[in-house]
């Protein structure tokens, strides 16, 4: 059946195409499965939540009829401003048109957050461009610079609620605007698109611009929303959207909702807040954390842009799913928010996720696969400019931050045919990694300190049950057929701590020389002992939590990039400059490089499942989600390699020329 839906119609109607309904919602209330709801282009100011599942043979799908026509928002337009000072203007909303869940009561907070108790989930929006929150009125009408956003010109418009009697009273300093003659906004509703309940599974929404909520900081112990998600339920699809302006996350692919575990650490800080995450884990056993009900979903084809925590965020609830041809850009770039949980794509137990041809640039950080990234690949993705090194010492709490930031799991974690072009490429605190053919012009980061007592799970390959825990020996880490350009100044960074006195020393050198304490297979097996029939089990405790070997080989590197001390046969050139840039031809990005001029006759050999063997712990093959192997025969185009093989993500220099996006 197809249900028709036009905020344009004249009055409420039924349904049909002749009386389509106003509101998306009521449509969300009598849809099953096999319905098609059409949506009209207009502006649909409402929360849609849908009361029913779609099956997989009969999915329920959701498409705005003119692509981005429909625009679902949790934003209300204010036309009654009135002068008060200066630049500034006042209005004042009653309480009442809040509900249960008022934005400017309710602060930006909980676990994992590091900037204080000072940012409401509300918002002020001039022209759909999201205005600062100061923390006083006084503040407010001085409307100073903040020097930490990335855009700091924009930072003097200013916003600021308090509370008089049963009214919220908002001023805003609109720069000499007026309010009453421009598109002003505020956030009313905290979700634009997603289910309460669980389980409401095999959603299609397609084409829809949603905009503008009051969503709530998202860790990954407590219950994630996002202006859109699939709530704890299985097979979304979420494509052609323009997702936008979201306090804190756009898409939310995780978590369900436990009262016991939710924020415990904030609230109760009696057990560390990974313990928290490990029992975060154990209990989605009781919330059907199984393959056949969560996850499984597909992100595709969309624009997803300016939201203050993190594009896509999911922990759990994202397992099997498939993150694809995106455009991630300009994420958290207000600088207003910190904490551990920030990232074009931050996500936890990422279990056979895929992210593949996305484009990801101005972000705090790329994409974060934090907790077991089991299973998940990061293939054929271009990231540049995420965290520009004049604003990482402005960071909250002193977090880093890089293209690809891999947290204490076990892997497999494979990550191949990227382009990585930010001043920090990679940051491992983790094992279990291989980069296969990547162009890689910033400095890869290998914490080995710090995850002692992070003890993290890992489970059946390919299920999310677990199958044991342990902590992070560190290394188990593959590295083929890369290309390492020292791009970026090779000097130390320094960013200084906001939490604590004293700073930090970033790596800013590129290459495999972060690896040279680890073993070779051949040093880490000769500890075993492997002829004694009767192994001293004591005698091998050294053995038992010693770093785990590495593997190199059939890497380039270039401009002072430096190999791995033990790696076999790199090509080190230290004769010819070489250039990569990132140009911009009718704005689409292209490559600008010298480097195939000095590539050409350096061949490597062809790399596959089987010779990236299995990942330590969990004993499973780097290899497809369905257990094929992989033969990276293929480039970051498409492109088939051939029997020349050049190291990089592509087959040959003229294939380097063409437009990445």
């Amino acid at each position: 059946m197809k249900i028709y839906v036009d905020a344009n119609a004249g009055r409420d109607g039924n349904g049909t195409k002749e009386m389509p309904y106003k509101h998306i919602n009521d449509a969300a209330q009598i849809a099953m499965p096999g319905d098609e709801v059409l949506v009209a282009p207009g502006i649909y100011r409402e929360y849609v939540n849908p009361r029913n599942a779609g099956r997989e043979d009969a999915r329920i799908t959701y498409r705005s009829v003119e692509p981005l026509g429909a625009v679902i928002t949790g934003a209300e337009e204010v036309k009654d401003w009135k002068p008060y000072e200066g630049n500034v203007w006042v209005c004042r909303i009653e309480n009442s048109v809040f509900g249960g869940y008022n934005p400017y009561t309710t602060y930006v907070y909980g676990d994992w957050y590091f900037a204080g108790r000072s940012k409401h989930t509300g918002a002020v929006y001039l022209n759909d461009k999201m205005l600062y929150e100061a923390d006083s009125l006084e503040a407010c009408v001085k409307g100073e610079v903040y020097e930490c956003s990335w855009e700091p010109e924009a930072s003097v418009y200013k916003w600021y609620a308090c509370q008089e009697g049963d009214e919220t009273v908002i001023y805003a300093n609109f720069q000499g605007k007026n309010p009453n003659e421009e598109k002003v906004e505020i956030n009313v509703r905290r979700e634009c698109f997603m289910p309460s309940q669980t389980g409401i599974g095999y959603l299609t929404v397609s084409g829809f611009s949603i905009n503008k909520a009051a969503t709530t900081w998202a860790p990954p112990a407590a219950y994630q929303d996002g202006m859109i998600g699939p709530h704890w339920s299985k097979g979304w699809i979420i494509e052609d959207c323009e997702i936008s302006n979201s306090k804190c996350a756009g898409i939310s692919l995780g978590k369900y909702l436990d009262p016991d575990n939710d924020h415990y650490f904030t609230y109760k800080h009696l057990k560390s807040p990974t313990q928290m995450e490990r029992d975060a884990v154990c209990r989605g056993q009781y919330h059907g954390w199984l393959k056949e009900k969560v996850g499984s979903h597909l992100v595709r084809r969309c624009n997803i842009h300016h939201c203050e925590q993190g594009g896509i965020i999911g922990r759990m609830g994202g397992v099997f799913s498939v993150i694809e041809d995106n455009h991630i850009h300009h994420i958290n770039n207000m600088m207003e928010l910190g904490g551990a949980e920030i990232a074009g794509i931050k996500m936890h137990a990422a279990i056979d996720v895929i992210y593949r041809r996305n484009y990801i640039h101005h972000c705090t950080m790329g994409i974060w696969c934090d907790w077991e990234a089991q299973g998940t690949r990061i293939t054929q993705n271009l990231f540049h400019d995420n965290q520009k090194p004049e604003f990482a010492k402005q960071l909250k709490g002193g977090m880093m931050s890089q293209d690809i930031f891999v947290e204490v799991g076990h892997g497999p974690t494979l990550i191949d045919n990227n382009i990585l072009l930010s001043d920090a490429s990679l940051r491992m605190a983790t094992e279990g990694v291989a980069m296969v053919h990547n162009l890689i012009c910033g400095a890869l980061t290998c914490v080995g300190g710090g995850t002692g007592l992070r003890y993290t799970p890992y489970h059946i390959p390919h299920r999310t049950e677990v199958m044991g825990f342990m902590t992070i020996l560190h290394g188990d880490d593959r590295f083929y057929n890369n290309i390492f350009v020292q791009k970026w100044p090779a000097r130390p960074f320094v960013a200084l701590r906001d939490s604590s006195e004293g700073s930090d020393e970033e790596n800013r050198e590129v290459g495999l020389h972060v690896m040279d304490g680890y073993p070779t297979y051949e040093e880490w097996i000769q500890m075993f002992d492997m002829e004694n029939e009767t192994p001293d089990m004591v005698g091998l405790e050294p053995a038992h939590g010693h770093s785990l070997p590495v593997w190199a080989k059939g890497n380039a590197y270039f401009n002072g990039a430096k190999p791995w001390k033990k790696e076999e046969g790199p090509l080190v050139d230290t004769e010819h400059e070489v250039h990569v840039d990132l140009t911009f031809e009718n704005g689409k990005p292209a490559l600008s490089t010298n480097l195939y001029e000095y590539l050409e006759d350096f061949f490597a050999g062809m790399v596959d499942s089987d010779l990236l063997g299995c990942a330590f712990e969990p004993e499973e093959r780097f290899e497809n989600p369905d257990g094929t192997g992989i033969v990276f025969d293929r480039d970051y185009f498409g492109e088939h390699r051939g029997v020349r093989i050049l190291p990089g993500p592509f087959v040959s220099g003229k294939d380097a020329e063409k437009a990445l996006w």
